[in-house]
């Protein structure tokens, strides 16, 4: 697969470097160049990216239902957005949302899919947020982004979507999980428990670790909560 071979390749290009990849800047792209030049490449073949549904994910709109989930004008931000199939479910809730991906092409590719869109889709990195945005959100859906990353830019992709959430607010978080078969190559890397755990800090809670599947294939659903503070707006819980 295009997205494994690339992975393995960079990933030997990394090992002969004495740079720590997080604080060089030329190994943390390479971490992340990929997601735009496989939009790039499905564009011109006409093909999909491997983690196009056309449709929101199952396992978001099953939460969204049973908890009865409606916005109500408060904000929601999505997580490598993509295509955008996610962040519009999540508007049509009624939530203010934006929608971001590190990649300008997927970017105007939903924008082009969703042209009358309530939606604010934006180009931005995961690892270097608006800082507006750092507690902002009362809905934060993170869909299967931290999955593509490797390593230790897992560990700082957990934190900062972690750090999204606001004060009444709510994280859900869909994965891959590791199943009883020994992972394929990656990406993606499927997510262990320790990995799921870490998205909860010390005032972000977890409400539900439910581990669910599609088409036979083990996932995770996590929920976390950010109780309200002293000064916090105690009407914003889902």
């Amino acid at each position: 697969m295009l997205v494994r071979r690339e992975a393995r390749e960079r990933s030997e290009s990394k090992s002969n470097e004495g740079d720590h990849p997080l604080t060089d800047p030329r190994t943390r792209d390479e971490a992340t160049d990929w997601f735009e030049q496989l939009y790039v490449s499905s564009e011109a073949r006409g093909s999909r990216v491997p983690w196009d549904r056309g449709a929101p994910h199952r396992h978001l709109v099953s939460w969204a239902q049973e908890n009865s989930v409606t916005g109500s004008g408060r904000r929601a931000v999505v997580v490598g957005c993509g295509l955008g199939d996610d962040v519009e479910f999540i508007a049509a809730l009624g939530f203010d949302t934006i929608g971001f991906d590190i990649a300008p092409s997927a970017i105007r590719q939903a924008q082009q899919r969703f042209p009358q869109s309530a939606v604010n889709y934006v180009v931005a990195d995961l690892f270097g947020l608006d800082p507006t945005w750092l507690g902002a959100f009362d809905l934060v859906v993170e869909n299967q982004t931290v999955q593509a990353l490797p390593g230790d830019y897992r560990i700082r992709a957990i934190s900062a979507v972690s750090s999204l959430v606001a004060p009444s607010g709510t994280l859900t978080v869909l994965a891959a999980r590791i199943g009883d078969a020994p992972p394929a190559a990656g990406p993606p890397w499927p997510l262990n428990h320790e990995e799921i755990d870490a998205f909860a800090t010390v005032d972000l809670e977890p409400v539900e670790i439910a581990e669910l599947s599609v088409d036979g294939n083990p996932r995770w659903r996590a929920i976390f909560f950010r109780p309200a503070g002293p000064a916090s707006r105690s009407d914003m819980s889902i």
